[in-house]
């Protein structure tokens, strides 16, 4: 059996120009840059003016040219810009409004620019869903100076238009050149707005081989250890049928039960009753594993040697030694390796992220996070310390993730204090205290407890210009029911975003309070950027090496609590 690997070919080498009637400079320069990074590409970067000689576009598979280039543009340089399409190479053109009917350059691109529009919120739609659009909102906002785009080419097609005045104007076009392409954008032009995810996602999707975008097909997606209804299996076949790219057809399980399950919420679905089987069907190419933590190593390895590319619930393994033997084998056989932290896109945490991100808080230098309650521990495999790896690996996996994402870097020690003091039917710690410290002085703690009546907040987050608070809130569902009359029903606490309060110093005048409201909801993110890593090329959410440091922490925290309490001095992985 062949691997099913990454569709995307190697990154292409990349050539940005900037300053050609486009705003900002330098600054701009970077801006562009960042919306390459994550793309691993070669870039080489030009600050013009407009006058002297470009680049030649040869030896580059992508292009990014920001404003026109007026009489830089020489005849010779397009003719080898025409021949680089023929052969491949993806042109991404960001107009300004100098980029006129008459200029070489819209002659050339066959989209001229029209009006600018005046800076505000615009909501941007896509009017020909699939290529760079693929797997994106059919409509999001941006806050910019939107370009109108007057389309001069009739080879040109209009792929996302803006409402002004309630008319549809096309401010992104494409167009086939050869075995490469062109897209146009009159997006982008306002500092900050290649930030916004959708944009910044279609606009890189632009440098990548058109080609590459061609060749969609939707992936096989199985899952190992279906579980009981409403758990694991059933959600990460909803979110499979949901993404465009990935098909839910077959799931494992020893459980005859669970598999005749399956196979009723997914029809056609092919019921394995061992990974073998699974691994044996070429029609999957991607395995979730969704069994405990214990079992994670063995059948990630198993599925890997078959040619699987593998996502794994959280946490990827339980040492450092197994991620790597994964990494290591995904990495020789070509496959992808995640691991499914599904709670990176939980809306508190996305909010957290962003008001960090921007700096509403000044400099973090320390993030608290707490989960629990005092009440007796789950009795099933969960609380079970050989088949979980103990109390900090179940909810210390999302927890630890969130303090490495928000704070950056990898802290330098890490001591762990546990208690066993009142649930002895389980061999779970009662309470588990991790603490860490950065070289340069910056502090996190985590704290899980089964033993906690009053409970912390979820999130407390201290910066030298304000903190942010995040309480848990009760999660109770109410009903009359007939015949039986009043019904409560509580479910985890954890479940439900939490009321986020900012509160920021303002010298000489005082506190002020915010409500920070929830980001939007990314139900099916991860399984989203699965499938456009694998036929996009586009960079893992969730990298195996990011996973690593999750599990090298959880490692730690487990040998210094065995261990007494130990200081643990941490090497970056």
């Amino acid at each position: 059996m062949s691997a099913p690997r990454p569709l995307r070919p190697d990154p292409p080498r990349a050539l940005i120009v900037s300053g050609l009637g486009a705003p900002g400079g330098e600054a701009r320069l970077e801006e562009l840059e960042a919306l390459l990074a994550p793309l691993a590409l070669e870039t080489v970067s030009v600050l013009a003016g407009g006058r002297e000689p470009l680049p030649p576009p040869a030896g580059f598979g992508a292009l990014v040219v920001d404003g026109d280039p007026g009489r830089s543009a020489t005849p010779e340089w397009l003719a080898e810009l025409e021949s680089g399409l023929g052969g491949g190479l993806a042109l991404l053109a960001l107009v300004t409004p100098d980029c006129a009917g008459e200029s070489t350059w819209a002659r050339f691109l066959g989209v001229a620019a029209g009006a600018e529009h005046p800076l505000g919120e615009w909501f941007a739609k896509v009017t020909l869903p699939g290529g760079i659009l693929e797997r994106l909102p059919q409509e999001f906002p941006v806050w910019d100076r939107p370009v109108a785009l007057e389309v001069a080419g009739g080879d040109v097609v209009p792929i996302v238009s803006v409402s002004i005045g309630f008319a549809e104007r096309t401010v992104m076009g494409a167009r086939r050149v050869g075995r490469g392409g062109i897209t146009v954008c009159g997006l982008g032009r306002h500092p900050g707005s290649l930030g916004r995810d959708e944009l910044r996602t279609a606009l890189a999707r632009a440098v990548v081989a058109p080609s590459a975008l061609s060749r969609n097909r939707s992936l096989g997606f199985g899952v190992v250890g279906y579980g009981p209804y409403g758990g694991m299996g059933l959600y990460h076949g909803l979110a499979a049928s949901a993404t465009t790219g990935l098909e839910m057809i077959a799931a494992c399980d020893s459980d005859p039960s669970r598999r005749k399950a399956a196979e009723q919420e997914f029809p056609g679905l092919r019921p394995y009753a061992s990974v073998e089987e699974l691994a044996g069907d070429d029609d999957v190419d991607i395995a979730m594993v969704a069994t405990p933590p214990s079992t994670h190593f063995e059948l990630a390895q198993l599925l890997l040697a078959a040619g699987k590319h593998v996502a794994l619930e959280k946490p990827m393994c339980l040492s450092v030694e197994e991620a790597d033997h994964l990494i290591g084998l995904a990495a020789s056989n070509g496959l992808a390796l995640t691991v499914h932290q599904s709670r990176r896109w939980d809306p508190d945490f996305l909010s957290v992220r962003r008001a960090v991100g921007k700096g509403l808080i000044g400099q973090l230098f320390n993030v608290e996070t707490f989960v629990g309650g005092f009440e007796h521990p789950c009795r099933a495999w969960h609380s079970e310390v050989a088949v979980s790896g103990g109390a900090v690996y179940d909810w210390g996996s999302h927890h630890l993730d969130w303090i490495l994402q928000l704070m950056g870097g990898f802290p330098e020690r890490l001591v762990a204090h546990g208690h066993k003091r009142v649930w002895r039917d389980v061999t779970n710690l009662d309470q588990v205290r991790v603490r860490l410290t950065w070289a340069d002085g910056r502090e996190a703690e985590f704290l899980q407890s089964d033993v906690s009546a009053i409970r912390r907040p979820k999130f407390f987050l201290q910066g030298t210009e304000g903190t942010i608070a995040g309480h848990y809130r009760p999660l109770r569902f109410e009903h009359i029911e007939p015949g039986v009359g009043y019904v409560a029903e509580d479910s985890h606490h954890a479940e439900a975003p939490v009321a986020l309060t900012l509160a920021r110093y303002e010298p000489g005048y005082g506190i002020t309070e915010t409500q920070l409201p929830p980001a939007p909801a990314d139900r099916y993110g991860f399984h989203r950027n699965l499938a456009d890593h694998l036929l996009l090329g586009e960079p893992l959410a969730v990298s195996p090496e990011s996973a690593r440091e999750v599990v090298a922490l959880l490692e730690a925290a487990a040998r210094s609590t065995d261990e007494g309490n130990v200081p643990v001095v941490l090497t970056r992985p």
